[in-house]
């Protein structure tokens, strides 16, 4: 399916039909990012987290439209019993707003770039847009929360899975052994 506000090239196809003849189809496929090679499925980091996401069930769902009156500010409780679901987010609480924050170090300023334009993409799908800082030369970090209520809901939970699934290998400064 094609979406707007997205680029595409068109590749070319030569498919040999019965009786020998020749037909051109056109299929889109979308550019990659700068270090990506063509590709038109989604790119996950590990077939494992990919399962995983769709066993919790977040990563399949979408993003409610923020001004739909089903959306409810979520309590701590809750917010809590969802945490288990996006590994690696820390739930903070900034001037008494509930936020998802989650840091990451990128290999270069570029890398981080990349990381953003890939989040970008998520968020543009699902209509939800969260807070991106590049600080420094490579650290990231991202905040994820529904302005339009002050604090979480589902919405940023959703996010928050998409995110982790992502293939972000090429881009992360990988740990040193201690």
């Amino acid at each position: 399916m094609l979406r707007s506000g997205t680029l595409f090239r068109w590749r070319s196809i030569v498919v040999l039909r019965r009786h020998s003849a020749l037909r051109h189809h056109h299929l889109p496929i979308r550019l990659p990012s700068m270090s990506q090679p063509l590709s038109t499925t989604p790119s996950y980091s590990s077939s494992s987290e990919a399962s995983s996401a769709a066993m919790d069930d977040l990563a399949m769902k979408k993003c409610v439209p923020c001004s739909s009156k089903g959306i409810k500010l979520m309590t701590e409780e809750s917010a809590n019993e969802l945490m288990t679901k996006v590994e690696g987010w820390n739930l903070e609480s900034e001037n008494g707003i509930m936020k998802l924050q989650r840091a990451w170090k990128m290999k270069s300023f570029t890398k981080g770039l990349e990381f953003f334009q890939l989040v970008a993409d998520v968020a543009e799908r699902e209509g939800h847009h969260p807070d991106l800082h590049l600080t420094g030369w490579n650290n990231v970090r991202i905040d994820i929360w529904t302005h339009s209520v002050g604090g979480l809901t589902e919405n940023d939970f959703i996010l928050a899975a998409k995110i982790n699934i992502l293939n972000i290998g090429h881009l992360v400064r990988k740990k040193s052994a201690a």
